[in-house]
């Protein structure tokens, strides 16, 4: 990709929408290059490279540095991670309005707060942005690369709007190691 389509890029995030706010938030993390450096699938199960671990224990430890989240079903695969990530309402606890058939709000409800610059923070791409960049200072110096990139530009999300697409989203995930064949980035060795 050259720099001036790099620039361009447009952003993935739903316009107007608050990514701090109480809800659920499917997420995708891609290697850079989508490298299969994280492991192996083997029997529908990742066998992790020391990176793979690396990486899991920087994903689980996501609470740690954001005491507002918690992490639901995930899984590494060879070369992206997947994941849903429950920011909690500070004041009450919950993920999700206890009101509502929705798990969290709608874009018509969504606050259309705008930022002037940088990441919200404690916001979904916060977060995001914390994790690939403690995981890839852990990463880099346990091979001893420093300022080598691990991740792709960006990420993938997906706002999860009720239980019907919470447990979808669920299996999506339990599967994946098992669907690892079909995946469009799986390479043969």
């Amino acid at each position: 990709m050259s720099h001036s389509s790099e620039s361009q890029r447009r952003s993935t995030r739903l316009e107007g929408y608050d990514y701090s706010q109480s809800g659920g938030y499917f997420v995708t993390i891609c290697t850079h290059r989508k490298a299969c450096i994280l492991g192996e699938i083997s029997g529908g199960i990742l066998l992790p490279t020391k990176l793979g671990k690396t990486v899991k224990t920087c994903w689980l430890g996501i609470p740690d540095h954001f005491p507002n989240t918690e992490m639901d079903e995930w899984v590494i695969m060879p070369n992206h991670i997947h994941g849903i990530i429950l920011i909690h309402d500070a004041s009450s606890g919950e993920a999700f309005a206890k009101n509502s058939d929705s798990i969290n709000r709608t874009t018509a409800n969504a606050s259309p707060l705008r930022y002037p610059a940088g990441t919200t923070p404690r916001s979904l791409g916060a977060i995001i942005q914390n994790f690939k960049s403690i995981s890839t200072r852990k990463a880099n110096q346990l091979q001893g690369t420093p300022g080598r990139p691990i991740w792709q530009r960006g990420f993938y999300d997906r706002i999860i709007r009720n239980q019907s697409e919470l447990d979808h989203i669920r299996k999506y995930i339990t599967d994946n190691p098992l669907e690892w064949k079909l995946d469009p980035y799986h390479v043969q060795h």
